[in-house]
């Protein structure tokens, strides 16, 4: 297993280096930029933004203001020699390849250049909101695979009966609820939109936290959280629930089932005993991709909606304003912690079911 944990981290190199490339080279397509929007704020006279933009831009990343061979239309009628400073002081005026080259070269010493628009570092920044995309994805885990695979079990059990029938129609209303809408939903009915006020709107924690005690210091940390949790959860559970039954029905089938129940093993033994390694597997498969959506993408609506700053809305907020250092810093992160986590999945597959050996596969 050591050998093929080494492979995979040597293949990481080249896998990551080829998405950022990739995202890089898209990036320099795509019209607009940071310049740009500096252009328009000078010409619409707005000499304050430009002036905190422009002293906190210093980076090599992102991209340039020429396309095609001509200047950008919102650059025409400007000096070029202040256009030419513009370009310096973001490091626009290097080749691609050197400003990719310099790019790669901070993050190996994990430094990812400071926001052009929030004049801090982009570490700081993915700091601050980790916790908030953290708290969602990590309570909404647990709370998907804590109700999902046994209820998987159960309906495979009962597969069939009227209650997979009815639970069935309840996870497909689930599925088919959007969760933003029911986000939405919840703030009408439980955050004083029309009905009750007994949620929080906004915020990971109120603004007298720090004056709590420890208890009051979890309760209102969750009491916060209940809604936004809820409104992740429900739309994320339908799928984990039924793929869990579906890999439980096939295995109930097989022999060494049969030969289990011949012997005289518990129904429960069976199940948790001989079946759930088994039918884990492609459960497992699946994970790493799962917390990876739900931690920094499948939140962003929610965050959004109960005003949670999160790294998903930061990383959206980063694409329409065009702070490449964000972009570019959060996709090396989450792409490293993506690859990070299929190589945690594989382990786990050889914990699950020690039949699995990676290192014979050809």
């Amino acid at each position: 297993m050591g050998a093929y944990v080494l492979r995979r981290l040597l293949l990481m190199v080249p896998t990551l280096f080829g998405i950022m490339l990739i995202n890089f080279i898209i990036v320099q397509l795509a019209p607009g930029g940071p310049i740009d929007q500096i252009i328009e704020q000078m010409q619409s006279g707005n000499t304050g933004i430009v002036s905190t933009r422009a002293t906190g831009a210093a980076s090599d990343m992102g991209a340039s203001s020429v396309m095609g061979g001509e200047k950008n239309p919102a650059a025409r009628g400007l000096d070029p020699k202040i256009m030419a400073d513009l370009e310096k002081q973001f490091g626009f005026d290097k080749p691609l390849h050197e400003r990719f080259l310099l790019m790669l070269k901070s993050y190996l010493t994990l430094d990812f250049g400071e926001s052009y628009y929030q004049d801090r570092p982009v570490v700081d920044l993915v700091i601050e909101r980790l916790p908030v995309s953290v708290s969602l994805g990590l309570w909404s885990m647990i709370l998907i695979y804590t109700i999902s695979l046994p209820l998987g079990v159960r309906k495979a059990v009962k597969d069939g009966t009227r209650f997979d029938l009815w639970t069935s129609a309840l996870l497909f209303v689930g599925y088919a609820v959007p969760g933003f809408l029911f986000a939405v939903l919840l703030i009408i009915v439980f955050a004083g939109g029309s009905y009750f006020d007994w949620f929080p709107l906004r915020g990971l924690v109120s603004d007298n936290w720090n004056e709590l005690s420890l208890f009051g210091k979890i309760v209102d940390y969750f009491w916060h959280l209940a809604l936004p949790i809820t409104a992740l959860t429900i739309g994320g559970f339908a799928t984990l629930t039924m793929l869990t039954k579906n890999s439980f029905l096939e295995e109930i089938g097989k022999q060494f089932v049969l030969t289990a129940r011949a012997k005289g093993l518990s129904e429960g033994r069976v199940l948790y005993g001989h079946v759930f390694r088994n039918a884990m597997l492609i459960v497992i498969a699946g994970f790493p991709a799962a917390l990876i959506g739900i931690l920094f993408t499948g939140s962003m609506l929610i965050e959004v909606i109960f005003s949670l700053k999160g790294i998903g809305l930061l990383g959206f907020e980063a694409v329409i304003t065009r702070d490449y250092p964000i972009m570019f810093g959060t996709l090396f992160v989450f792409t490293l912690i993506g690859l990070l986590l299929q190589l945690i999945g594989d382990i786990t597959y050889t914990l699950v079911d020690p039949r699995i050996d990676f290192e014979t596969r050809e």
